[in-house]
């Protein structure tokens, strides 16, 4: 008997140690790695209220964290400015020069997140930082989609999201334009698949 009951002592200790253990509560949370060739963040920018010029950058890394049970989630996402394209080279080589987004003294736009409200067990908003232009602020990503899927050749999990923002240009120091006319206000349009990495 007093065998028997130390032993039922021992297995209680077990079970709750066990669910104290920090890696298991976080046992359910996925990364997932950015899929360059099926993420393309794009932009529409105001040309002097006339119409808008549309555009996308078309290199694009990071990673995702997921925890579908505990409604958490992370972003970090490198974008590379001097594969922005607008469909004109000529706009597109303005776009690198100092005078816009000095790709060449500011190469890279970085955003870092974290999944700040979960809808149905969908991630619906992202509360994070944007660093563009050597400047940082905050940034709320909205999504309006997110879907997981097995990868039918890889077998691995994948999902993919459309997320939008709006930013106004001219406080990341990005103001060429303003004394035509053009309005500051950026719409962001952002579509990204990524991959459960290995």
């Amino acid at each position: 008997m007093r065998h028997q009951t130390a032993s039922l002592l021992a297995a209680s200790l077990l079970i709750a140690a066990a669910a104290m253990d920090p890696p298991l509560a976080s046992a359910a949370e996925v990364t997932y790695e950015i899929d360059p060739q099926h993420t393309y963040p794009s932009f529409e920018a105001d040309h002097m209220g006339l119409s808008h010029w549309r555009g996308k950058f078309n290199r694009t890394s990071g990673t995702v964290a997921v925890d579908k049970t505990a409604g958490t989630g992370s972003v970090e996402i490198t974008i590379d400015i001097d594969s922005i394209d607008y469909g004109l080279d000529l706009l597109n080589s303005e776009a690198l020069k100092p005078e816009m987004f000095d790709a060449a003294k500011f190469p890279k736009a970085i955003y870092r997140g974290k999944f700040a409200k979960f809808e149905g067990g969908k991630p619906a908003t992202v509360l994070g930082e944007l660093t563009l232009h050597g400047v940082t602020r905050p940034v709320e990503l909205r999504i309006t989609r997110f879907k997981c899927m097995p990868h039918p050749m890889n077998k691995r999990d994948w999902f993919g999201a459309d997320a939008e923002a709006t930013i106004d240009r001219s406080q990341f120091g990005i103001d060429a334009g303003k004394d035509y006319g053009f309005d500051m206000t950026v719409a962001l349009r952002i579509q990204v698949e990524a991959v459960a990495a290995e």
